[in-house]
């Protein structure tokens, strides 16, 4: 079996491309703008990349909602790989960029505090909590605060009130225009729930499993299924990319990126 060979729907996506560009050389890197919670996956990724195909990734990571709009003001960017698909079909209705596709999924879980008490049956009592602080991503610019509203609206069907309580009490700490930059080499998520600026994050399962292996203590805990909100990323080729740009995304959705993905708790699209 082909290693680097995309999925039949992967292969068709690829070839309606049809990218008009300069022919590239093996110097000129592919520009990756990606999802913050993508870091250490693309950046494996990249090496794999490289490794076969000559061919260096120079990434940018950020909040999905803010690196789009930074493409939309004309920043020079290859491919963009969202934590959602809004964004990157937002961009193709623009006319900016080919077609979106998913290529994997996440979900939303609970990092949560050492001196936190929970469990995903009492999951939404704790959040609710006056006295637990609730830490989220920044809804509109960064998708992962797009998907903790959908848990409070998914809880709003349980419990009759929780929706607004939810949104006044969710601490806005990452993602947003305004916030500090994370930490370089370190998980933000870590950082913001172990100094106590939340007891309780909601972020994506991934982040989430790797907060928990840089801070002993911290528990990753899975939201019950009535609130239960999963992720579809999304990848777009932008119409001014270079001509070996097609390349990086087919490994990306061929069997040997999925494995990678997969490796890193993502789920991946084709298996």
């Amino acid at each position: 079996m082909c290693a680097v060979c995309p999925s039949k729907a992967a292969a068709r996506w690829l070839a309606g491309l049809a990218i008009v560009a300069s022919a590239a050389t093996a110097q000129e890197p592919v520009r990756l703008y990606a999802a913050g919670s993508l870091r250490s996956v693309m950046l494996e990724l990249g090496a794999a990349f490289e490794a076969t195909e000559g061919i260096k990734l120079a990434p940018v990571f950020g909040a999905s909602g803010l690196l789009r709009e930074r493409i939309e003001r004309g920043e020079p960017v290859d491919v963009f790989a969202s934590a959602d698909m809004d964004h990157p079909q937002r961009l193709a209705a623009a006319g900016r960029s080919y077609k979106a596709v998913p290529f994997a999924y996440n979900r939303l879980c609970a990092l949560v505090s050492p001196r936190i008490e929970v469990t995903s049956a009492t999951l939404l009592d704790r959040i609710l909590d006056p006295a637990v602080k609730l830490g989220m991503s920044t809804p509109l610019a960064d998708p992962s605060g797009d998907y903790a509203v959908q848990l409070f609206e998914r809880a709003e069907q349980v419990r009759a009130g929780a929706y607004a309580t939810l949104m006044q009490k969710g601490r806005r700490l990452t993602g947003g225009p305004d916030s500090p930059p994370p930490p370089k080499d370190r998980s933000v998520y870590a950082a913001l729930v172990s100094s106590g600026e939340a007891d309780i994050f909601l972020t994506y399962c991934t982040n989430a499993l790797q907060a928990q292996q840089e801070i002993l203590g911290l528990r990753v805990v899975q939201v019950p299924e009535g609130l239960a909100v999963s992720a579809t990323y999304g990848l777009a080729v932008m119409r001014n990319a270079r001509l070996h740009t097609a390349r990086f995304a087919e490994f990306v959705l061929s069997r040997q990126g999925q494995e990678i993905l997969a490796r890193h708790g993502f789920t991946p699209v084709s298996k």
